[in-house]
């Protein structure tokens, strides 16, 4: 069974030969590589989504940091009082922080959970909104292809291109015209 980077693989690969195909074919058109992270990190729009899903994180990790203050002062109130209490007392304070550990962890989990299905919300969105713009570009600039050249984090389908056939450039100045 194949995996899903196997897949893309294959497809860029069977992609890239029928547009050498019809390159051979006579028909002589271009082919243009763009890297779509730098299409998301460039233009505007994009940078604003970034900053968006970074803030809500950022509003995320403050809550995380007040209940982690929360249990260390609880942690050092149970060991400043440990003699002082009686054995009973001692349970249930432990029983509290034990409570509050756990919902600690759940909420962790959960902020955790929020903010990797909104980034891969933004993901899936802006992959769609970049692929339509790509799209303009390829016939605006009479493009056979373009394809995504991916980046050292993701899948890499193209490992060489002559840099004059990046588009990413005006792949970003066409998004910032449709995403005002």
């Amino acid at each position: 069974m194949m995996r899903g980077t196997d897949i893309i693989r294959v497809m860029g690969v069977a992609v890239l030969a029928i547009c050498v195909q019809t390159a051979q074919a006579g028909d002589a058109g271009k082919i243009g590589v763009m890297d779509q992270q730098a299409v998301m990190e460039r233009s505007k729009a994009g940078k604003a989504a970034l900053e968006e899903i970074k803030q809500y994180s950022t509003a995320r990790q403050k809550i995380i940091d007040a209940d982690e203050q929360e249990l260390k002062d609880l942690e050092q109130s149970l060991q400043g009082s440990g003699n002082k209490l009686s054995e009973a007392a001692k349970q249930e304070k432990q029983e509290q922080f034990r409570v509050k550990v756990d919902a600690y962890q759940r909420r962790l989990q959960d902020f955790n959970r929020e903010v990797q299905q909104k980034q891969r919300d933004m993901i899936e969105e802006y992959s769609k909104r970049i692929a339509e713009v790509a799209q303009i570009v390829a016939q605006k600039e009479g493009y056979l292809a373009i394809l995504d050249k991916g980046n050292e984090a993701l899948l890499r389908i193209v490992l060489y291109h002559h840099p004059g056939l990046d588009v990413t450039d005006l792949v970003v100045k066409e998004f910032d015209r449709h995403n005002k």
